[in-house]
């Protein structure tokens, strides 16, 4: 499975990259092969402030649909408007093509609250 030494995670099996003020966030690989073959992708929120741990879209599966959530608060400035015509791109290139949204950042000390790849790894087992 892999899994980038460079970014943050939360527990909720999603990363961040973090680019000076500017987080890319996605889900990981682990969380494409437990929710399957995704479908569609779900994220109206551009422009709005959103506090760490609310949501910011949902993702549905041929299995299931689940709830993405804030990594950091911030603002959402940018949604990978090509997952409308190919949600695919996640389960192919989670960390690459498949990113999900780009959030202006409010607070960098939340950071901090995420985990960094050997305990993600150790989360996952």
């Amino acid at each position: 499975m892999n899994i980038p030494e460079d970014l943050k995670y939360t527990k909720d099996h999603e990363w961040v990259r973090v680019d000076g003020d500017i987080v890319t966030v996605g889900i990981t690989s682990f969380a494409t092969g437990e929710l399957g073959d995704i479908v569609y992708i779900e994220s109206d929120v551009i422009d709005e402030e959103l506090g760490e741990g609310e949501p910011f879209g949902s993702i549905e599966a041929v299995k299931t649909v689940s709830e993405m959530f804030m990594p950091v608060s911030g603002t959402v400035v940018e949604f990978n408007e090509s997952l409308e015509d190919a949600p695919e791109s996640v389960n192919k290139d989670p960390y690459g093509e498949g990113w999900i949204i780009k959030v202006k950042m409010s607070d960098p000390s939340q950071l901090d609250n995420l985990l960094d790849v050997e305990a993600y790894k150790e989360l996952i087992g």
